[in-house]
């Protein structure tokens, strides 16, 4: 067993560990107030957000059989999906996503077929079309009624 004081380099060695501070409260005081307000402001902005993702996927055409079970291994998989609909040579898969921006959101859905192919034993489909929108767009499409057909009833159906 090692005697020495917490934070003493181990005997031999001249260097010493880093360790990082934060700012204290009392940072932005002296600060400009414009720029402690943008800095808030920033902050605010990194929180996540939820965004309702449409992905669709097409290829040589699959038994209906096994492109209903790997969706609805997919649906075990990923527990945020809400319904999938699919035909013998293409699909379309509906969830909410949480993250930060857009960029995030779609980064995480154009993942999302190619990590899933192998323990889903999803087909060797294509991904053909990705839409991203927001919480509140999505709501205001469906209360105008041009929107997505809300995700009802859940689940894998076939078209």
């Amino acid at each position: 067993m090692r005697r020495a004081r917490p934070g003493a380099p181990p005997r031999g060695t001249a260097e010493r560990a880093l360790t990082s501070v934060e700012a204290g409260a009392d940072f932005d005081e002296g600060q400009d107030t414009e720029t402690a307000e943008a800095r808030a402001e920033e902050r605010a902005v990194v929180a996540s957000k939820l965004w309702h993702i449409t992905l669709s996927v097409s290829g040589a055409e699959a038994p209906l059989k096994e492109v209903r079970r790997a969706l609805e291994q997919l649906a075990h998989d990923h527990p945020f999906l809400l319904t999938s609909r699919y035909a013998n040579d293409h699909a379309e898969i509906r969830y909410w996503e949480e993250a930060r921006d857009l960029h995030d959101a779609a980064a995480v859905a154009l993942r999302l077929w190619g990590e899933h192919r192998q323990t889903a034993k999803l087909p060797p489909w294509e991904i053909v079309g990705l839409e991203v929108i927001d919480r509140e767009t999505y709501h205001q499409r469906i209360a105008e009624g041009y929107g997505p057909p809300p995700a009802a009833p859940v689940g894998v159906h076939p078209y």
